[in-house]
């Protein structure tokens, strides 16, 4: 493809990305997708093209074949998983990372992908209302960057023994300690670094999901007294099934007084941190050693663009370094090098669709869209708790709620049926998307509120959409 074939087919496709949006937006099209299983790959070759194709032909594909495979994540009335908002600004910002084709291998291979990180991370820092003291990269997500920090417990606890014999060398095994509603790849991680899932503790919660000091501290006197070495502790800010919100300051004094790393897991709540009102939720975040938030999420940013931040930058480098003879460069010691501060050798340009974002919206104009949907889950929680035969069964300090309707009469596993039927069923409609879930051992329903096109007419519009379905489950069934 020429540059002006490019030009030309380009333009096309960034029509064709306008008019998907304001499909979206408009909520003309159904949320999630209902293609059959295997539908997709069953209608495409087998084989690939013996000859080049024209971009006409693979643009009909996408109407054709791709799209309605897909599920619209940008919809206002999706209400599934979390906020995985694409802002198009940022979207730009993902065209201008890959038209630029930029490798970051050190700071000698792109000078502008490595000091735009700098700035767009810190910006980040700032309106975090971190201290100075913080230093970010991007990661791809917060999967990795929890592994980076165990990674970097591990070895702060083992003076470097990674150089030496690894954990196989070590008298004393090492212990995490993580809630029990803390996400599932605290627990991938932890097993990727070698620490086992014999030494994974996962300690009990409060009446609102989150993590008990008391019960950390009794879990690591037993494992002091058992012989084993209390390594890192990892607390959650806006755990996935409930955004509950663990105890960072009192974990944060646990952890210092046993001399353990502390990773704060902020994925989505992180961004709710740039509202000055809402940073008593991760109190005592500057006693942590490293925290990650996601601002591929909430934000904003196109997926993806983890941001993790640590406080001491030299012993995440020591971790991770790798030095190559053909990667020296003149500026080594006096400029960053990213590889050094992740898994990955090579890097994307993915500091550009945060700092398009942050450009193009500024920090009032992300800071009124947080807050709208902030007010419209409490909304929300107003009209269940008034309702008959709704219970919201967690506290809603951000923007999820957890939700079940019981009918008189109905628990347990009936309960449990009815609660997955009436989900299905608004899933099944197309007019929004749900995503159930367990709480303490039997089904609800999340409803996560924070797509960007989403206002107070779509949580509305998703109530009142509830409330018939369930009527319409609990009486007579026509189509039965």
């Amino acid at each position: 493809m020429t540059p002006e074939e490019f030009r030309r087919h380009g333009h096309a496709l960034i029509d064709w990305i306008a008019d998907l949006r304001a499909c979206e937006y408009a909520g003309d099209c159904r949320v999630q997708s209902d293609s059959p299983v295997g539908a997709l790959r069953a209608a495409l070759p087998k084989h690939p093209p013996l000859t080049g194709q024209s971009f006409e032909a693979i643009r009909a594909d996408l109407d054709r074949l791709v799209l309605p495979a897909t599920s619209h994540f940008q919809h206002p009335a999706f209400f599934a998983y979390f906020p995985s908002n694409s802002s198009l600004a940022s979207v730009l910002g993902d065209l201008a990372s890959t038209g630029l084709a930029q490798l970051g291998l050190n700071w000698a291979s792109s000078p502008a992908l490595t000091e735009l990180e700098e700035v767009a991370t810190d910006w980040l820092r700032q309106m975090l209302g971190l201290s100075a003291q913080w230093s970010g990269v991007i990661q791809d997500t917060a999967s990795t960057a929890s592994l980076v920090a165990l990674l970097c417990a591990r070895e702060r606890s083992t003076g470097y023994g990674a150089a030496r014999g690894g954990l196989q060398d070590e008298n004393q095994p090492l212990v995490v300690y993580t809630s029990s509603h803390s996400h599932s790849s605290i627990e991938k991680a932890a097993l990727l670094a070698g620490f086992g899932r014999d030494n994974l503790r996962q300690i009990q919660t409060d009446a609102d999901y989150a993590l008990k000091p008391d019960a950390l501290t009794a879990a690591i006197r037993t494992d002091i007294a058992a012989g084993r070495r209390p390594c890192a502790i990892v607390a959650t800010v806006g755990t996935t099934t409930t955004t509950a919100l663990d105890p960072v300051a009192a974990m944060a004094d646990i952890a210092r007084r046993h001399e353990m790393w502390l990773h704060v897991d902020a994925a989505l709540a992180g961004s709710a941190m740039i509202l000055p009102e809402c940073r008593w939720m991760w109190e005592g975040v500057e006693g942590a050693d490293s925290l990650v938030i996601n601002p591929h999420k909430w934000l904003g940013v196109a997926f993806d663009c983890s941001s993790y931040y640590v406080r001491d930058a030299e012993h995440l480098v020591r971790v991770m370094s790798t030095n190559p003879s053909y990667l020296r460069t003149a500026a080594d010691g006096q400029a960053t090098n990213y590889r050094d501060w992740g898994i990955a050798l090579g890097r994307r340009f993915r500091a550009l669709k945060l700092w398009f974002l942050l450009r193009e919206q500024g920090v009032e104009g992300l800071q009124r869209r947080l807050r709208r949907d902030m007010s419209n889950a409490q909304w929300m929680a107003g009209e269940i708790d008034a309702a008959p035969r709704w219970r919201r069964l967690a506290p809603v300090p951000l923007q999820t709620l957890c939700v079940r309707h019981e009918p008189t009469g109905l628990d347990g596993d009936a309960l449990d049926r009815h609660t997955l039927d009436w989900c299905a069923r608004i899933n099944a409609s197309g007019q929004a998307w749900l995503t159930p879930a367990q709480l303490d051992g039997r089904w609800m329903v999340r409803v996560s509120v924070g797509a960007e096109a989403t206002e107070r007419e779509h949580v509305e519009g998703l109530w009142v959409l509830m409330k018939s379905v369930v009527d319409s489950a609990d009486g007579p069934d026509p189509a039965r």
